[in-house]
């Protein structure tokens, strides 16, 4: 097993350090055997980084190491990484087996029967047993990406790298591979970078998750963490749904925080003491079990840190989950008027607004024109702060 560090890495694209920025000072641990996913929409930079990490791509500044060696001027053939691309570069002239083979020659000498007996292994890992003498367009899209996978792994890399595998697969069969995927990442205990767009696939696979936009990491931490607590308004609203409201701070003291939304006073967690943010780098990824309220401005090591007691008048953003909305909820109560509603099969996902607001609900039935909610103070969280 690898593990696999970048450290302050940057990439500009141009004849000149003021040439397009695709990443800005990212910094990522990745552990040994680990699931780690990059996450964001198209453009932030996912794709750049995972290139970096092959050896496609060269940084501007800052490094990439394998297990602390740097890997600066080694070619993509000598990384020791299996990779998985985005329309699978599977070699239409070849068998199924050939195909999950093409990487041992470069290993073993012709005709080993140690080739042989790993391409059988693979043909089994990924369920695609006696089709080894089949061609690529004889089989499902699926079955291709299994192929372009079990050839990856065929060198038995370090580490394993996958770029988007499953972005042109139906939603069902996505659900179905992703499983496999993991079952095989977690038998084999190989450290793998997955790169996705689709934040429930991140959530559901991965052992950590990288959030990126614009080029930088915006939070870094386990599924749970990042869903729960967003360490930024664009991670809030980002990952999964969420209501975002802009609020003003009327009282603060240790036991609770009263703001004002709209026309309206909510009570809040109290906001003394806030822990530090899960952002980029070691500080992040030590904390990335903690829990608690995050504020964020600018990116970088100055926004970790305790802020202290929120004053009278300061601004804020709070984020609440749709399912911590609540007809029966006794406290922080609002008029909801509804605008669309989408049944879901186990819910129903209701948009409406509130003085002009968007507000994003998740019920178990249709509701009425009208109705009234509320959430308990414990499920607000703090995104954005501004004295």
């Amino acid at each position: 097993m690898t593990e696999l560090r970048l450290e302050s890495v940057s990439k500009r694209y141009g004849a000149n350090e003021d040439g397009t920025a695709a990443l800005e000072s990212v910094d990522l641990r990745v552990r040994d055997g680990e699931f780690f996913t990059l996450v964001g929409p198209s453009g932030c930079g996912k794709t750049t980084t995972l290139r970096t990490i092959a050896g496609f791509e060269e940084p501007t500044t800052g490094t990439v190491s394998f297990d602390g060696e740097p890997a600066s001027g080694t070619k993509p053939e000598n990384r020791d990484v299996g990779v998985v691309f985005q329309n699978y570069a599977l070699f239409s002239h070849m068998t199924v087996a050939e195909n999950i083979g093409y990487g041992l020659q470069f290993l073993e000498s012709e005709g080993d029967p140690s080739s042989d007996r790993r391409i059988a292994e693979l043909l089994e890992l990924v369920d695609l047993e006696g089709m080894g003498d089949r061609e690529p367009d004889q089989l499902s899209g699926g079955q291709q990406q299994r192929v372009a996978l079990a050839r990856a792994l065929a060198p038995e890399p370090s580490v394993l790298l996958l770029d988007e595998p499953m972005s042109a697969l139906d939603a069902r069969l996505r659900e179905s591979l992703r499983r496999q995927l993991k079952r095989i990442q977690e038998r084999l205990e190989i450290t793998t970078v997955y790169v996705t767009h689709d934040q429930e696939e991140a959530l559901a696979v991965s052992d950590r998750v990288a959030v990126m936009n614009d080029g930088a990491v915006e939070q870094v931490g386990p599924p749970e963490t990042v869903y729960r607590d967003p360490a930024s308004r664009f991670v809030a609203e980002f990952v999964g749904d969420n209501n975002v409201f802009e609020a003003r701070v009327l009282e603060s003291s240790a036991e609770e925080t009263r703001v004002e939304i709209g026309d309206r006073t909510f009570r809040v967690p109290a906001l003394e003491g806030e822990r530090n943010l899960e952002r980029s780098g070691e500080r992040g990824l030590e904390r990335s079990g903690e829990r608690g309220l995050k504020q964020s401005g600018k990116r970088g090591p100055e926004q970790s840190g305790d802020r202290g007691r929120p004053s009278v008048a300061d601004r804020m953003t709070i984020c609440i989950r749709p399912e911590h909305l609540s007809r029966t909820a006794s406290t922080n109560r609002f008029p909801v008027t509804v605008e669309t509603s989408e049944f879901l099969g186990p819910t129903v996902r209701v948009h409406g607004r509130w003085n002009g607001i968007p507000v994003v609900l998740a019920l178990e039935e249709v509701p009425t024109e009208e109705l009234t909610v509320g959430f308990a103070p414990e499920d607000a969280r703090l995104v954005e702060r501004s004295p």
